[in-house]
């Protein structure tokens, strides 16, 4: 074998990191199938699972060297079929058959997200070199949770909706939070603070401090914003 063919064990974990990237679409399926069923916590755990899977399986990935191992599958083009699904469609789907959104809304807003989202992931600078999102990133199932949990009127959420999709057509630059380098031990730990709220949250959905819990983790939500705003009027300069 030579020096530089890449051994069993590797191969094996590069597969293995690609499983698990893939493994996030049955689990799209299941949060669909809850939906179906009216079961929104069952419905958010496993939206909680693509999540979890989307915020590790890119480290794993640079960690075996996927790319030099496997170079023939495309391993960004997988995730990004796979987010769509789960960031885009599970959570549309969600909104639609929770009745979140005005009735009469429904199928417009559905089209602007999906549309708008398409759009976002197909841009060759979704991604930029220096690790920000171009455009809203479609944190949708994020979006589904907290209109959820927050209870606010149909129209409430279908401005939410509206002013987050349009944000995907808008050039702006925001934090990548595993990624973009300037305060990513911050924003990675608040994040998994963050993370462990939202987890108590989801399984004590019908608790009283639920609703307080999820206006508190806004919080981080507005450093996320603020700091990606910051980050891209700095670029600017």
């Amino acid at each position: 074998m030579s020096p530089t063919t890449p051994g069993p064990a590797r191969r094996l974990a590069a597969w293995g990191v690609h499983l698990l990237t893939a493994s996030s679409v049955p689990a799209g399926i299941l949060a669909l199938r809850a939906t179906v069923n009216g079961d929104a916590a069952t419905a958010f755990l496993w939206m909680a699972y693509t999540v979890g899977v989307d915020a590790v399986d890119g480290t794993l990935a640079r960690a075996v060297r996927v790319k030099e191992v496997l170079p023939w599958v495309d391993g960004s083009r997988l995730d990004d079929i796979v987010d769509y699904f789960t960031y885009v469609v599970v959570p549309v789907v969600f909104l639609l058959h929770m009745r979140l959104l005005p009735a009469s809304l429904e199928v417009p807003l559905a089209v602007l997200v999906t549309v708008a989202s398409a759009y976002g992931f197909s841009q060759t600078a979704a991604k930029t070199p220096d690790h920000f999102f171009t455009g809203f990133p479609s944190y949708w199932n994020v979006v589904a949770f907290y209109l959820y949990g927050l209870g606010w009127r149909p129209a409430v959420n279908a401005a939410v909706l509206a002013l987050f999709a349009v944000g995907v057509f808008l050039p702006l630059r925001y934090v990548y939070p595993s990624r973009t380098p300037t305060l990513r031990v911050l924003t990675v730990t608040l994040g998994c603070l963050w993370g462990a709220v939202i987890v108590w949250a989801l399984l004590h959905l019908d608790s009283a401090w639920t609703r307080t819990l999820l206006v508190a983790s806004l919080a981080y939500v507005a450093y996320y914003f603020s700091l990606s705003l910051a980050l891209h009027l700095r670029h600017g300069r």
